[in-house]
């Protein structure tokens, strides 16, 4: 979402005042800010007309029921939630991005948290979701990412012996002893 303290051109505000995705998402913001404060997000944007916002771990649960129970957005279905690896923020290594969606009104809410890859541990969501069951086995198979709370948190699509995460980033993308591809066709 645009920076309220910096100033736009008339054009752009018109654009914006026109535009039904940015006025969306203008009233989805406001009510995020009313239900749980404006210090609970961070980084908010839009990018594709996706009203993206960040928060910390300690609120994803509170703010996911939240939305769920909401009568005026009505968050009742969770489209996708996954792992990402950024080897490169420190102390923010890990995090889950999660897709939520109103059906009634045709909304939809990305939401993101991140934290370190020596503290993988998120709340999970299945007491709310039932689909976020196979989706949280799926962020532990391949990112190590540990949900406090999870009825059978156990590797979805790997073999149990498995002693890595194969979707970390710390290992590469193609055999070492081909000198035919490297990591920057991929890129890395």
């Amino acid at each position: 979402m645009a920076d309220p303290t910096k100033e736009e051109s008339p054009a752009a505000q018109e654009a914006a005042a026109q535009d039904p995705a940015a006025q969306q998402n203008a009233r989805v913001l406001a009510l995020l800010h009313s239900l749980f404060g404006e210090a609970t997000f961070t980084d908010v944007e839009e990018p594709y007309g996706l009203l993206t916002v960040t928060t910390k771990r300690e609120h994803i649960h509170n703010i996911v029921a939240g939305l769920q129970q909401d009568e005026t957005l009505k968050f009742r279905f969770l489209t996708t939630m996954c792992g990402i690896h950024y080897p490169e923020n420190l102390n923010q290594e890990l995090g889950m991005i999660y897709h939520l969606h109103s059906l009634v009104h045709n909304i939809r809410l990305r939401i993101k948290i991140f934290f370190p890859i020596a503290d993988p541990v998120v709340p999970t969501l299945t007491d709310l979701y039932a689909t976020a069951n196979w989706m949280e086995r799926e962020a532990y198979d391949f990112f190590g990412i540990i949900f406090t709370g999870h009825p059978n948190l156990r590797r979805i699509l790997n073999v149990e012996d498995m002693d890595y995460h194969p979707m970390r980033k710390q290992y590469p993308v193609e055999d070492g002893t081909r000198e035919d591809k490297t990591d920057l066709f991929f890129g890395r």
